[in-house]
Protein backbone atom coordinates (compact mmCIF):
# COMPACT_ATOMS: atom_id res chain seq x y z
CA UNK A 1 0.00 0.00 0.00
CA UNK A 2 1.29 3.34 -1.23
CA UNK A 3 1.74 6.15 1.28
CA UNK A 4 -0.50 9.24 0.63
CA UNK A 5 1.04 11.86 -2.03
CA UNK A 6 2.38 15.01 0.40
CA UNK A 7 1.26 18.89 -0.40
CA UNK A 8 3.63 20.38 -2.57
CA UNK A 9 5.50 23.45 -1.39
CA UNK A 10 3.43 26.95 -1.83
CA UNK A 11 0.61 24.79 -3.45
CA UNK A 12 -1.34 25.97 -0.45
CA UNK A 13 -2.56 29.96 -1.04
CA UNK A 14 -5.59 31.91 0.26
CA UNK A 15 -6.48 35.13 -0.67
CA UNK A 16 -9.79 37.21 1.45
CA UNK A 17 -10.56 40.58 0.17
CA UNK A 18 -12.72 42.57 2.29
CA UNK A 19 -13.88 46.84 1.86
CA UNK A 20 -12.67 48.56 4.74
CA UNK A 21 -15.54 50.40 6.53
CA UNK A 22 -16.24 53.42 8.93
CA UNK A 23 -15.91 51.38 11.63
CA UNK A 24 -12.62 49.73 10.84
CA UNK A 25 -11.14 53.32 11.11
CA UNK A 26 -9.44 54.96 13.97
CA UNK A 27 -9.91 58.54 15.27
CA UNK A 28 -8.01 59.78 12.18
CA UNK A 29 -9.65 58.09 9.58
CA UNK A 30 -6.78 55.13 8.81
CA UNK A 31 -7.79 51.63 9.05
CA UNK A 32 -7.11 50.41 12.98
CA UNK A 33 -3.68 48.06 13.33
CA UNK A 34 -6.17 45.48 15.13
CA UNK A 35 -8.14 44.91 12.01
CA UNK A 36 -5.28 44.52 10.18
CA UNK A 37 -4.28 41.93 12.40
CA UNK A 38 -7.19 40.58 12.83
CA UNK A 39 -7.64 39.96 8.93
CA UNK A 40 -3.77 38.19 8.99
CA UNK A 41 -4.94 35.76 11.36
CA UNK A 42 -7.93 34.80 9.94
CA UNK A 43 -6.10 33.92 6.47
CA UNK A 44 -3.80 32.15 8.20
CA UNK A 45 -6.52 30.20 10.57
CA UNK A 46 -8.06 29.19 7.36
CA UNK A 47 -5.37 27.88 5.39
CA UNK A 48 -3.71 26.16 8.45
CA UNK A 49 -6.92 24.34 9.27
CA UNK A 50 -7.49 23.00 5.83
CA UNK A 51 -3.72 21.82 5.07
CA UNK A 52 -4.23 20.01 8.54
CA UNK A 53 -7.34 18.32 7.06
CA UNK A 54 -6.26 17.77 3.67
CA UNK A 55 -5.85 14.02 4.60
CA UNK A 56 -7.31 10.92 5.90
CA UNK A 57 -7.29 11.41 10.16
CA UNK A 58 -8.32 12.74 12.81
CA UNK A 59 -10.05 16.34 11.73
CA UNK A 60 -8.66 19.47 13.80
CA UNK A 61 -8.97 23.23 13.76
CA UNK A 62 -5.57 24.96 13.57
CA UNK A 63 -5.15 27.64 16.47
CA UNK A 64 -2.96 30.29 16.37
CA UNK A 65 0.50 30.10 18.25
CA UNK A 66 2.50 32.98 17.78
CA UNK A 67 2.71 36.23 15.46
CA UNK A 68 6.31 36.64 14.37
CA UNK A 69 7.36 40.53 13.79
CA UNK A 70 5.10 42.38 11.30
CA UNK A 71 5.57 46.19 10.47
CA UNK A 72 2.96 48.56 9.05
CA UNK A 73 4.71 49.62 6.09
CA UNK A 74 1.67 51.73 5.02
CA UNK A 75 -1.33 53.26 6.37
CA UNK A 76 -4.56 51.98 4.51
CA UNK A 77 -7.50 53.84 4.04
CA UNK A 78 -10.98 53.77 4.40
CA UNK A 79 -12.96 52.77 0.91
CA UNK A 80 -9.96 50.79 -0.28
CA UNK A 81 -10.16 47.12 -0.49
CA UNK A 82 -8.02 44.68 1.26
CA UNK A 83 -6.24 42.13 0.05
CA UNK A 84 -5.01 39.69 2.26
CA UNK A 85 -3.11 36.77 0.62
CA UNK A 86 -1.67 33.44 2.72
CA UNK A 87 0.56 30.66 2.08
CA UNK A 88 2.24 27.95 3.86
CA UNK A 89 6.22 28.08 3.95
CA UNK A 90 6.77 25.50 6.53
CA UNK A 91 5.22 22.38 8.45
CA UNK A 92 6.92 20.63 11.59
CA UNK A 93 5.43 17.46 13.33
CA UNK A 94 3.11 19.49 14.34
CA UNK A 95 2.82 23.08 13.49
CA UNK A 96 2.62 25.33 10.52
CA UNK A 97 3.94 28.66 9.45
CA UNK A 98 1.90 30.73 6.95
CA UNK A 99 3.35 33.86 5.63
CA UNK A 100 0.69 36.47 4.63
CA UNK A 101 1.21 39.79 2.57
CA UNK A 102 -1.79 42.50 2.85
CA UNK A 103 -2.27 44.64 -0.07
CA UNK A 104 -4.48 47.74 -0.09
CA UNK A 105 -6.31 48.17 -3.76
CA UNK A 106 -7.89 51.83 -4.61
CA UNK A 107 -10.68 50.74 -6.46
CA UNK A 108 -11.15 54.38 -8.26
CA UNK A 109 -7.32 54.46 -9.57
CA UNK A 110 -6.50 50.60 -9.43
CA UNK A 111 -3.48 51.54 -7.49
CA UNK A 112 -1.79 48.93 -5.62
CA UNK A 113 0.58 48.72 -2.22
CA UNK A 114 2.05 46.48 0.06
CA UNK A 115 0.99 47.58 4.06
CA UNK A 116 2.07 44.77 5.88
CA UNK A 117 3.98 41.03 5.91
CA UNK A 118 3.55 38.88 8.73
CA UNK A 119 4.96 35.49 9.06
CA UNK A 120 2.42 33.37 11.74
CA UNK A 121 2.87 29.51 13.41
CA UNK A 122 0.06 27.69 13.98
CA UNK A 123 -1.12 24.27 16.24
CA UNK A 124 -3.39 21.90 15.10
CA UNK A 125 -6.07 20.86 18.03
CA UNK A 126 -8.28 17.58 17.77
CA UNK A 127 -11.61 18.55 17.07
CA UNK A 128 -12.42 15.26 19.66
CA UNK A 129 -9.50 16.30 22.40
CA UNK A 130 -8.83 20.03 22.54
CA UNK A 131 -5.73 19.46 24.72
CA UNK A 132 -4.47 16.54 21.72
CA UNK A 133 -1.86 18.12 18.94
CA UNK A 134 -2.38 15.80 15.93
CA UNK A 135 0.44 15.37 13.88
CA UNK A 136 0.63 18.16 10.48
CA UNK A 137 0.37 16.36 6.59
CA UNK A 138 4.35 16.88 5.73
CA UNK A 139 4.90 19.05 3.05
CA UNK A 140 7.44 18.56 -0.34
CA UNK A 141 9.72 21.26 -1.08
CA UNK A 142 11.04 22.70 -4.33
CA UNK A 143 14.42 22.69 -3.15
CA UNK A 144 16.33 21.60 -0.26
CA UNK A 145 16.98 24.71 0.50
CA UNK A 146 13.64 25.89 1.54
CA UNK A 147 12.98 22.88 4.07
CA UNK A 148 16.48 23.99 5.73
CA UNK A 149 15.41 27.34 5.70
CA UNK A 150 12.40 26.67 7.44
CA UNK A 151 13.30 24.55 9.68
CA UNK A 152 16.47 27.26 11.31
CA UNK A 153 13.08 29.97 11.35
CA UNK A 154 11.06 26.95 13.15
CA UNK A 155 14.27 26.26 15.88
CA UNK A 156 14.53 29.90 16.24
CA UNK A 157 10.61 31.03 17.29
CA UNK A 158 10.65 27.77 19.38
CA UNK A 159 13.42 29.24 21.58
CA UNK A 160 12.63 32.42 21.75
CA UNK A 161 8.68 31.15 22.63
CA UNK A 162 10.52 29.64 25.66
CA UNK A 163 12.42 32.40 26.91
CA UNK A 164 9.88 34.94 26.43
CA UNK A 165 7.46 32.42 28.94
CA UNK A 166 10.12 32.38 31.33
CA UNK A 167 9.81 36.15 31.76
CA UNK A 168 5.81 36.27 32.24
CA UNK A 169 5.97 36.86 35.71
CA UNK A 170 5.85 40.17 35.33
CA UNK A 171 2.41 41.94 36.24
CA UNK A 172 1.03 45.52 35.42
CA UNK A 173 0.18 47.17 38.76
CA UNK A 174 -2.53 49.61 38.60
CA UNK A 175 -1.68 52.94 39.75
CA UNK A 176 -3.62 54.43 43.16
CA UNK A 177 -3.69 58.08 42.87
CA UNK A 178 -2.32 60.84 40.14
CA UNK A 179 0.51 60.54 38.16
CA UNK A 180 3.23 62.64 36.77
CA UNK A 181 2.85 63.42 32.90
CA UNK A 182 4.69 61.26 30.43
CA UNK A 183 5.88 59.00 33.26
CA UNK A 184 5.02 54.97 32.67
CA UNK A 185 2.00 55.22 35.41
CA UNK A 186 0.11 58.19 33.50
CA UNK A 187 -0.31 56.75 30.62
CA UNK A 188 -0.90 52.58 31.36
CA UNK A 189 -4.20 51.18 30.58
CA UNK A 190 -6.33 48.14 31.04
CA UNK A 191 -9.73 46.68 29.33
CA UNK A 192 -11.15 43.62 31.03
CA UNK A 193 -13.36 41.83 28.46
CA UNK A 194 -15.46 38.83 28.48
CA UNK A 195 -15.53 36.31 25.76
CA UNK A 196 -18.61 35.25 23.95
CA UNK A 197 -19.31 32.88 21.20
CA UNK A 198 -18.69 35.52 18.65
CA UNK A 199 -14.76 35.62 20.14
CA UNK A 200 -14.36 32.05 19.63
CA UNK A 201 -13.09 29.58 17.16
CA UNK A 202 -15.06 25.70 16.65
CA UNK A 203 -13.54 24.36 19.59
CA UNK A 204 -14.51 27.63 21.80
CA UNK A 205 -11.11 29.21 22.71
CA UNK A 206 -10.71 32.32 21.68
CA UNK A 207 -9.43 33.53 17.93
CA UNK A 208 -5.96 34.84 17.74
CA UNK A 209 -6.99 37.74 15.97
CA UNK A 210 -9.86 38.74 18.46
CA UNK A 211 -6.87 38.95 21.23
CA UNK A 212 -4.48 40.58 18.52
CA UNK A 213 -7.20 43.73 17.91
CA UNK A 214 -7.84 44.18 21.50
CA UNK A 215 -4.00 44.22 22.07
CA UNK A 216 -3.42 46.76 20.11
CA UNK A 217 -7.02 49.28 21.40
CA UNK A 218 -5.07 49.10 24.56
CA UNK A 219 -1.55 49.82 23.22
CA UNK A 220 -2.81 52.71 21.18
CA UNK A 221 -4.88 54.06 24.37
CA UNK A 222 -1.10 53.53 26.13
CA UNK A 223 0.41 55.98 23.32
CA UNK A 224 -2.23 58.53 22.94
CA UNK A 225 -2.25 58.80 26.39
CA UNK A 226 1.36 59.73 26.17
CA UNK A 227 1.32 61.86 22.91
CA UNK A 228 -1.94 63.56 23.30
CA UNK A 229 -1.66 63.14 19.62
CA UNK A 230 -2.81 61.13 16.56
CA UNK A 231 -1.13 57.69 17.14
CA UNK A 232 -0.59 55.15 14.53
CA UNK A 233 0.72 51.61 14.78
CA UNK A 234 3.99 50.89 13.55
CA UNK A 235 4.88 47.50 14.38
CA UNK A 236 4.42 44.86 16.56
CA UNK A 237 7.02 42.42 18.06
CA UNK A 238 6.83 38.72 18.27
CA UNK A 239 2.76 37.70 19.59
CA UNK A 240 3.40 34.83 21.84
CA UNK A 241 0.05 32.88 22.84
CA UNK A 242 1.01 30.71 25.84
CA UNK A 243 -2.26 29.50 26.97
CA UNK A 244 -5.44 28.94 25.44
CA UNK A 245 -8.34 31.24 26.45
CA UNK A 246 -11.87 29.38 26.99
CA UNK A 247 -15.08 30.92 26.27
CA UNK A 248 -16.78 32.35 29.52
CA UNK A 249 -13.61 33.62 30.73
CA UNK A 250 -13.19 36.70 31.67
CA UNK A 251 -9.52 38.50 30.26
CA UNK A 252 -7.83 41.52 30.94
CA UNK A 253 -5.71 42.95 28.64
CA UNK A 254 -2.73 45.60 30.35
CA UNK A 255 -0.09 48.12 28.59
CA UNK A 256 2.55 50.13 29.73
CA UNK A 257 5.16 52.01 27.85
CA UNK A 258 8.72 50.85 28.23
CA UNK A 259 10.51 52.61 25.88
CA UNK A 260 10.60 55.89 23.31
CA UNK A 261 13.26 57.17 20.99
CA UNK A 262 12.90 60.56 19.27
CA UNK A 263 10.01 59.51 17.37
CA UNK A 264 8.64 55.70 18.59
CA UNK A 265 7.01 54.46 21.77
CA UNK A 266 7.45 51.09 22.78
CA UNK A 267 4.00 49.66 24.59
CA UNK A 268 4.03 45.90 26.73
CA UNK A 269 0.88 44.33 26.66
CA UNK A 270 -0.18 41.33 28.42
CA UNK A 271 -3.57 39.28 28.62
CA UNK A 272 -4.37 37.44 31.78
CA UNK A 273 -7.29 35.04 31.78
CA UNK A 274 -9.58 34.29 34.11
CA UNK A 275 -11.29 30.78 33.53
CA UNK A 276 -14.73 29.22 34.79
CA UNK A 277 -15.98 30.85 38.24
CA UNK A 278 -16.54 26.46 38.33
CA UNK A 279 -12.54 25.65 37.49
CA UNK A 280 -9.65 24.83 39.42
CA UNK A 281 -7.13 27.26 37.67
CA UNK A 282 -6.26 30.47 38.44
CA UNK A 283 -5.78 33.20 36.53
CA UNK A 284 -2.52 32.87 34.28
CA UNK A 285 -0.67 34.66 31.01
CA UNK A 286 -2.22 33.89 27.77
CA UNK A 287 -0.58 35.89 25.20
CA UNK A 288 2.49 38.95 25.89
CA UNK A 289 4.01 41.59 23.07
CA UNK A 290 5.77 44.79 22.42
CA UNK A 291 3.57 47.30 20.16
CA UNK A 292 5.19 50.14 18.72
CA UNK A 293 3.65 53.24 17.92
CA UNK A 294 4.68 56.59 16.12
CA UNK A 295 2.52 59.83 16.74
CA UNK A 296 1.51 61.95 13.50
CA UNK A 297 0.31 65.32 12.73
CA UNK A 298 -2.96 66.03 11.40
CA UNK A 299 -1.30 66.17 8.29
CA UNK A 300 0.34 62.73 8.35
CA UNK A 301 3.69 63.71 9.45
CA UNK A 302 5.91 62.53 12.11
CA UNK A 303 5.64 64.50 15.31
CA UNK A 304 8.22 64.11 18.22
CA UNK A 305 7.88 61.87 21.02
CA UNK A 306 7.79 63.31 24.60
CA UNK A 307 10.68 61.62 26.47
CA UNK A 308 9.24 59.16 28.98
CA UNK A 309 10.40 59.35 32.58
CA UNK A 310 11.35 56.51 34.48
CA UNK A 311 11.06 56.52 38.01
CA UNK A 312 11.87 53.46 39.48
CA UNK A 313 14.97 50.73 38.85
CA UNK A 314 12.78 48.48 37.43
CA UNK A 315 11.23 50.94 34.74
CA UNK A 316 14.80 51.81 34.09
CA UNK A 317 15.52 48.05 33.18
CA UNK A 318 12.71 47.72 30.92
CA UNK A 319 13.99 51.29 29.11
CA UNK A 320 17.27 49.71 28.73
CA UNK A 321 15.93 46.29 27.31
CA UNK A 322 13.57 48.32 24.72
CA UNK A 323 16.32 50.53 23.52
CA UNK A 324 18.20 47.29 22.95
CA UNK A 325 15.20 46.29 20.80
CA UNK A 326 15.06 49.41 19.18
CA UNK A 327 18.69 49.59 17.79
CA UNK A 328 18.71 46.03 17.05
CA UNK A 329 15.32 46.35 14.88
CA UNK A 330 17.11 49.55 13.38
CA UNK A 331 20.44 47.94 12.94
CA UNK A 332 18.47 45.14 11.07
CA UNK A 333 17.22 47.64 8.36
CA UNK A 334 20.28 50.15 8.07
CA UNK A 335 21.60 45.89 6.76
CA UNK A 336 18.91 45.61 4.20
CA UNK A 337 18.51 48.69 3.05
CA UNK A 338 22.46 48.73 2.35
CA UNK A 339 21.56 44.88 0.83
CA UNK A 340 19.02 46.06 -1.20
CA UNK A 341 20.97 48.66 -2.75
CA UNK A 342 23.73 47.20 -3.66
CA UNK A 343 23.92 46.09 -7.75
Amino acid sequence: RSAAPRPPARASRRLLRRMMRPDDANIAGNVHGGTVLKMIEEAGAIISTRHCNSQAGERCVAVLARVERTDFLSPMCIGEVANVSAEITYTSKHSVEVQVTVLSENILTGAKKVTNKATLWYVPLSLKNVNKVVEVPAMQYARKEQEDEGRKRYEEQKLDRLETKQRNGDVIVPMVGPAEPHTVGYSQSSLIHLVGPSDCTLLGFVHGGVTMKLMDEVAGIVAARHCKTNIVTASVDAINFHEKIKKGSVITISGRMTFTSNKSMEIEVFVDADPFVDEPQERYRAVSAFFTYVSLSKEGKPLPVPQLLVESEEEKRRFEEGKGRYLQTKAKRQAQLQQAAQP
